[in-house]
């Protein structure tokens, strides 16, 4: 039996990099890895995906003609829309507190603690000086185990079907 075959859906929170640089003219490199991804996560039917109030935020404060262009490319997936409550924001807390992120990164804060309090497995991101670095996993790893949550990785979009583009 393969690890794919035993596993249940895997839960992927995807943050607002995943999502704009589907169009990024100064990063043609990561648009195009993002279309890759993107097209790979529409063809999978073994994962759940997630977005979040903040997600939508975040990407409503990018300019026309990218807005549209974005609000017809997450039409093409089926996600479940997920809420920053209270719990989230004591999560977030948290983080700041611990010294994982500062207070200017709330949003990728509240990211982390929706995701987590969803129990997902991957976060994907491109935000390399926030999220997809040694210190916030690390961070993250340590909160969610002296808290008692399910542990989740956080990745680039290129690094999440990795595997099975080596089959």
């Amino acid at each position: 039996m393969r690890y794919n075959e035993i596993v249940k859906k895997t839960k992927i929170y995807l943050d607002t990099s995943a999502v704009s640089y589907l169009q990024q003219e100064d990063s043609p490199e990561k648009t195009e890895a993002t279309n890759r991804f993107w097209n790979k996560l529409k063809k999978h039917d073994d994962v759940d995906i997630y977005m979040s109030d903040v997600t939508f935020a975040e990407l409503n404060k990018c300019h026309e003609p990218k807005l549209s262009f974005m609000k017809q490319k997450v039409k093409e997936l089926e996600f479940v829309m997920l809420k920053k409550d209270e719990e989230a924001e004591r999560l977030a807390d948290k983080i700041i507190e611990l010294g994982i992120l500062t207070e200017k990164s709330r949003d990728d804060c509240y990211h982390i603690a929706i995701a987590v309090l969803e129990g997902c497995n991957y976060i994907v991101s491109w935000n390399f000086k926030h999220l997809v670095n040694v210190n916030t996993i690390n961070g993250v790893r340590a909160i969610t185990n002296l808290r008692g949550y399910s542990s989740i990785d956080i990745v680039s979009p290129e690094m999440m079907f990795q595997e099975a583009d080596d089959e």
